[in-house]
């Protein structure tokens, strides 16, 4: 089975309790609070649980906040489609619970804070989440001021700073993974400029083992969501490229 079949086929229901299990049994029809203690602690040790959290907060979190502007534009659902590689047979079912989400951009945080409570100490995980979500809100061609404030606020509770998520920013919404240059590669590698060349080639590494799409998957995130983390790859790659060209670095 499918992740997407997971989520609305009852897996799920033993994965997750809290607000997100509450929103897949309003669209399931059924209670899903299933897990001792409501299921909102740490899944770390069942992948297959992790992954349909993932999921199921990639849906409900890129909803709301695709609608945090006022309106959920064809651009944005079209890139939630195209970027999770939906099947046809589950497309009803995911947009069943993408459109219980989007009613309204209010309310995101307790979801926000599930997820950082699943996903404690997988903060490569929760940057893909981030990454996903940045993918739908360029999706319209304008990072509009409602989303980026959406975004920063899932991010801090996410648990990551204001500075890191400025990289995160720049990562998604600088070019990089497209090809394009940035004025502040550092910033992308989270370094500083005056970082030596061992540090800056040692930190690149570092980085390609973490987001490496396999390593991901083994912490919780689904195939189905390869492209996010190649996108990031492509990204820090870019960045690593550029800083390697200007310092001559061999």
């Amino acid at each position: 089975m499918s992740i997407w079949g997971k989520i609305i086929g009852g897996v799920g229901g033993f994965a997750m309790g809290g607000p997100l299990g509450a929103l897949m049994g309003a669209v399931a029809g059924h209670a899903y609070d299933k897990m001792k203690g409501g299921g909102t602690g740490t899944i770390a040790g069942d992948n297959s649980a992790q992954q349909v959290a993932f999921t199921t907060a990639i849906i409900v979190l890129s909803a709301k906040m695709a609608k945090a502007d006022g309106k959920v534009t064809r651009a944005e659902v079209d890139a939630f489609k195209e970027l999770f590689n939906i099947p046809a047979d589950e497309m009803k079912n995911v947009g069943r619970l993408f459109d219980e989400a989007k009613k309204d951009a209010s309310g995101f945080e307790p979801y926000a804070e599930q997820i950082a409570m699943l996903f404690a100490g997988e903060p490569m995980v929760l940057e893909e989440l981030m990454g996903a979500m940045f993918h739908i809100a360029r999706a319209d061609g304008v990072l509009h001021p409602e989303e980026s404030k959406f975004l920063r606020k899932a991010a801090l509770i996410f648990g990551f700073t204001e500075t890191e998520f400025e990289r995160l920013k720049t990562i998604h919404m600088g070019g990089l993974g497209r090809g394009e240059k940035t004025s502040d590669p550092y910033q992308v590698l989270g370094l500083k400029p005056g970082a030596s060349n061992d540090v800056v080639k040692k930190t690149y590494r570092k980085l390609i083992r973490e987001n490496h799409p396999d390593t991901l998957i083994a912490k919780g995130m689904p195939q189905e969501f390869i492209d996010v983390a190649n996108e990031k790859m492509a990204a820090i790659n870019a960045a690593y490229d550029q800083v390697e060209k200007e310092r001559k670095i061999k």
